[in-house]
């Protein structure tokens, strides 16, 4: 069955933005024919032969068309980007972030081949730390081509490595990049990635046998080499991924691990100050992991955005109901004032995030998990104490609107653990109708006009938030009063005779 798509507008990247992105293309592929250059100019001082003007002179035609297919290969990549993901371009750093990976792998792979051993070199660096930040998909087309690169490196400067071992490195590098991306690139457990990095020692042992006639034992120092190259990679893609996360403020699983715990700062300020706020967060957490996983987004991000929706309410816990006991504080508020408290938690969510430097992702999602919905409530208040026109945009949230399916389910998720919450009764009927309003009252409002969020999707949340609010709501049964006093006696009695009997049977 086709998934119809609610309307989603797709902006055009202004002249500016491509102007930009062209800006930091060229930069970065002198970046890398300097690299280039370098490595040509220390291969020149421990070589008495060739030296570093004469090897330029003599191979002008040679070092042009490097140029050139550095050009093409940089071309071709950012042509599959711009087909695969068009907003990919709409910030200048994701085009620096991809070029700043190929040239650290650049350097990285040529020193360790140029001081150490060439079969050292952590050619699946690139592989991994792209995959952790753009997915699989992109993460094979950047492999190929680092590779390519590493070949060209190999082939075009003087560095002395011919024959056989130049085209090996064509086969590994490829070969160890998809193992990473396949086998590593999901893992969100760094111990996992370590051992899995082991590996990675297979294309490398490989190509190594065939490369010495089986006689492996011949260079015990290249064995060596080939056997930890894969853990070098994955060591050093570990070192730099908090890096990149803190420099490009990226994401990645370890990143949302560590923002889930409960011992992390604000999730433990929420746990102290606005317990009743963090319980509804628990709640909507598991809903919204149980959305994302049905309907293929990232569950682990759907957590961790549902942890910290709500974190806008540590301002002023206590005019939010789940923090309130007895006393409602808004009871003593004009319906103007109340309304203006409780949709700035939103804007004071967001606020928070980005002072604390927290994912732009995560902050995002403060503000749109409310979208631009009308607080009813306050709303009626103010019409019963006046006469006059009450104006709804006073008494709705400023927006924006869901922009991401995590959002949506945040909005879907939020609204529902509320609502079921107030029911006095909790059937299964009652739960899918009050979950069924709220998705169709959001739809009918336009709020998910704005995120690619399907009607396949909606329906597919609904049975999800209806069978799990279901589950954590059922009704329990009425346990009879029973005098404790009376039965304390009776069961320590049972509890010596059994004794007594295990004694006899020697148990």
């Amino acid at each position: 069955m086709k998934q119809t798509k609610i309307a989603r507008i797709d902006k055009p990247i202004s002249a500016r933005q491509i102007i930009k992105d062209l800006l930091v293309f060229a930069i970065n592929i002198a970046v890398i024919i300097g690299v280039y250059v370098g490595g040509i100019y220390l291969n020149s001082l421990g070589s008495s032969d060739v030296g570093f003007g004469e090897y330029f002179a003599g191979n002008f035609s040679n070092f042009l068309h490097l140029i050139l297919s550095l050009i093409l290969f940089a071309t071709i990549l950012v042509i599959c980007l711009y087909y695969d993901d068009k907003n990919f371009f709409r910030e200048e750093k994701n085009i620096e972030m991809v070029f700043l990976i190929i040239e650290i792998n650049l350097i990285v792979c040529y020193l360790v081949g140029r001081y150490v051993n060439i079969y050292l070199r952590p050619m699946a660096l690139a592989s991994l730390l792209s995959v952790q930040f753009f997915g699989k998909r992109f993460a094979v087309y950047l492999n190929l081509m680092s590779t390519l690169l590493i070949f060209l490196m190999d082939a075009f400067t003087n560095s002395g490595i011919i024959g056989a071992d130049l085209y090996s490195s064509l086969f590994i590098g490829y070969s160890t990049g998809i193992l990473s991306i396949y086998f590593i690139g999901g893992v969100s457990e760094r111990f996992t990635a370590i051992w899995r990095g082991a590996l990675l020692a297979l294309p490398n042992l490989l190509c190594f046998t065939f490369l010495h006639n089986f006689d492996i034992l011949s260079d015990i120092q290249g064995l060596v080499c080939t056997l930890i190259a894969g853990e070098l990679a994955v060591v050093a893609y570990l070192s730099l991924l908090p890096i990149f996360e803190s420099i490009f403020k990226k994401l990645t699983g370890y990143k949302l691990a560590e923002l889930n715990l409960h011992s992390s700062p604000l999730i433990k300020k929420m746990i102290e100050e606005a317990p009743g706020t963090f319980n509804h967060s628990i709640v909507v957490a598991n809903l919204a992991e149980s959305c994302a996983t049905a309907i293929g987004e990232d569950a682990l991000l759907a957590r961790t955005c549902a942890y910290y929706h709500d974190i806008g309410k540590l301002r002023t816990p206590e005019f939010f109901k789940e923090n309130q006991d007895e006393h409602n504080a808004h009871d003593e508020l004009m319906p103007e004032l109340s309304a203006s408290i409780i949709k700035s938690h939103a804007k004071d969510g967001y606020e928070l995030l980005m002072r604390r430097r927290y994912p732009k992702e995560i902050a995002n999602v403060c503000l749109e998990h409310h979208g631009t919905m009308p607080m009813l409530y306050f709303y009626a208040k103010a019409k019963k104490l006046t006469d006059g026109e009450v104006k709804i945009e006073q008494y709705c949230y400023p927006g924006p609107k869901p922009q991401t399916k995590i959002s949506a389910i945040l909005m879907i998720a939020d609204s529902s653990e509320a609502a079921i919450r107030s029911l006095e009764t909790r059937t299964r009927e009652k739960v899918f109708h009050a979950v069924d309003k709220i998705i169709s009252d959001r739809r009918n409002l336009g709020q998910f006009d704005e995120c690619p969020i399907t009607m396949h999707d909606l329906h597919v949340i609904r049975h999800v938030i209806v069978n799990s609010l279901t589950g954590i709501y059922h009704q329990r049964i009425e346990y009879p009063k029973v005098d404790i006093t009376g039965i304390a006696g009776y069961m320590t009695e049972t509890e010596i005779e059994k004794t007594e009997e295990d004694d006899e049977k020697g148990e």
